[in-house]
């Protein structure tokens, strides 16, 4: 880990959020990856589209060897963990060779810290019930506030 360096992202790297954007689609085990222009739909561009331009939006990512191989992004977005025009929803994912290896939970945190240090008081995200990260979620603090057939729509308050 001590390859592992967490920063924020520079504005000449936002685009690289479109492909962090499709890998943080969860794939259930025996499923066939989309098209990678399924990102274009309008209900994942919600959470690329003019990325930066808000005051609301934050990123941070992991560096491993000098290269990006997950992103922690929040934006007050109408996404399916929204849960008010105040509280910033979580987009995460990380290449899918780095997963597993407590990177995620160390870009969640670095993101927490930043929101309490910019005064938001709750951040929230959807997760797909059978989605892995749904652990890492609750272990960080997270909790279930509502929920669907098929996700959980999760908060941290600070």
């Amino acid at each position: 880990m001590e390859n592992l360096k967490i920063r924020e992202l520079k504005e000449n790297e936002y685009k690289i959020l479109d492909d962090f954007l499709y890998e943080a689609i969860f794939i259930p085990k025996g499923t066939k990856k989309p098209p990678r222009d399924i990102i274009q739909n309008e209900e994942l561009q919600v959470y690329v589209k003019d990325f930066g331009k808000d005051k609301d939006d934050h990123c941070m990512v992991a560096e491993w060897d000098h290269r990006i191989v997950g992103a922690c992004w929040t934006r007050i977005m109408n996404d399916y963990g929204h849960i008010d025009d105040h509280t910033p929803s979580f987009a995460i994912s990380l290449y899918e060779e780095y997963r597993g290896k407590g990177i995620g939970a160390k870009l969640m945190e670095a993101m927490l810290m930043l929101l309490r240090e910019k005064g938001y008081k709750r951040a929230s995200l959807s997760v797909q019930k059978n989605n892995y990260a749904v652990k890492m979620y609750k272990n960080i603090g997270f909790q279930t506030i509502d929920e669907t057939e098929q996700e959980y729509i999760m908060a941290f308050d600070f």
